[in-house]
């Protein structure tokens, strides 16, 4: 049982592992929606293409926020004191930044796509936002690996 002292301690690791399982949770979602719109093929009914590739551009900004809040924000703050966890993400933020603005790039051409017309290049702007995502994962999950 908890002493008064320690209830009334913040349990700051609650709330930074709180805040890393909402960006998984975001992730997951994102991916998900990632493979179905990788996943259309040339004859689908391009209504769907259309509301699957909204809905995908609106779930990549919102997994972008719940980085940016859950991860990013705590060390920009200066609110993150372990070293080990400064040291890797100064060396690896602009990768990370990298990766946001390849995303950002993708949901502007992307969202905004509400006729029923679909850039032929969809595919290849896919493959390139992949590598992006796959990349910004690795890196995050070496620094949710030294939060934890």
């Amino acid at each position: 049982m908890a002493t008064v002292t320690e209830a009334r301690i913040p349990d700051r690791r609650g709330s930074g592992r709180k805040m890393i399982q909402h960006l998984l949770s975001e992730r997951r979602d994102m991916l998900v929606l990632f493979c179905r719109v990788a996943g259309l093929g040339p004859f689908s009914d391009r209504k769907t293409h259309v509301d699957l590739l909204q809905a995908f551009c609106q779930i990549l900004v919102d997994y972008m926020g719940a980085a940016h809040f859950s991860l990013y924000q705590r060390i920009v703050e200066g609110n993150e004191r372990r070293q080990d966890v400064l040291v890797l993400a100064d060396k690896i933020y602009g990768r990370i930044e990298a990766s946001t603005e390849t995303a950002i790039w993708f949901n502007d051409k992307y969202d905004r796509l509400r006729d029923e017309v679909l850039a032929a290049d969809l595919h290849a702007d896919l493959s390139v936002l992949g590598e992006a995502l796959a990349t910004r994962i690795e890196l995050e999950d070496r620094l949710i690996a030294a939060m934890g």
